[in-house]
């Protein structure tokens, strides 16, 4: 199986500027996000960036990039134009590892790459993971799925879905996971996705979603206009991306921990 990594990174972060290159460890942000996708066999890693300055560390890393426009909404968006630029034929798979993520897991990125080439009738595909913590499954900033019979995304929201009336009506729950059957466990949405180029092309004439623009997730594009998103339920638990500099604070204590336990 063959595919490429594309990584959009905007330098203009609203929460944390310049997060591309974020000290993480003394390595940018963008270049450990590099070699954890360089992990994963893909045949080409390439940043997708609107800044020179990111653009000159990434190429001193010896990290294909290419220079794309200021103006776009997503990184799906920035990775659409990318392959233009790039040239990539249709039938090629894109995974789009976000630049923010230094802890995505290698495996994972091969393993959504492979759950779209087994899948014809997806555009795209993405992954997730069983909720266990209750102030997860409450916060906005944890994106939930929620799944149809056959493993196709039904719907992606901050909210709590697929919320269970019981608990709110039945006070006998004591534990809010005995709400929901054992082989249906609430979701959490991994950030990251597999697209051919040729819906990729596509999706950048898509008008956004309704839906989209409430819950600002950008994959509900996709639903709104009827196409499937098949979804990778892994029982791989990743560390949380960075946008503020809290997270920052806390992925460098990670790296310190994990640095230490190597020794």
């Amino acid at each position: 199986m063959s595919f490429v990594v594309i990584i959009p990174a905007r330098y203009a972060s609203t929460r944390l500027p310049g997060k591309p290159l974020a000290d993480l460890g003394g390595i940018p942000m963008i270049v450990r996000v590099a070699e954890r996708a360089r992990q994963s066999h893909a045949s080409r890693i390439i940043v997708a960036t609107d800044d020179e300055r990111v653009a000159h560390v990434a190429l001193a890393a010896s990290i294909e990039t290419v220079m794309t426009r200021a103006d776009h909404a997503s990184g799906t968006d920035r990775i659409a134009e990318a392959i233009d630029l790039l040239g990539l034929p249709d039938n090629h798979i894109i995974v789009n590892v976000q630049g923010d993520e230094p802890f995505m897991s290698p495996t994972l990125i091969h393993r959504v790459a492979e759950k779209l080439m087994m899948h014809e009738d997806a555009a795209m595909a993405t992954a997730c993971h069983p909720i266990t913590e209750r102030a997860d499954f409450d916060n906005p900033n944890i994106v939930k799925v929620a799944l149809d019979r056959w493993g196709y995304a039904s719907y992606f929201s901050r909210a709590p879905i697929p919320f269970a009336r019981e608990l709110v009506s039945n006070a006998s729950v004591a534990d809010w996971r005995q709400a929901y059957p054992s082989e249906h466990p609430p979701y959490r949405h991994y950030g990251i996705y597999a697209y051919r180029a040729s819906f990729l092309r596509l999706y950048s004439s898509l008008s956004a979603a309704p839906t989209e623009c409430i819950e600002k997730l950008e994959q509900l594009r996709a639903l709104w206009h009827g196409y499937k998103i098949c979804v990778l339920i892994t029982d791989e638990a990743l560390l949380p991306g960075i946008d503020t500099e809290k997270d920052l604070r806390v992925a460098n204590e990670e790296l310190l921990k994990q640095n230490n336990n190597n020794r």
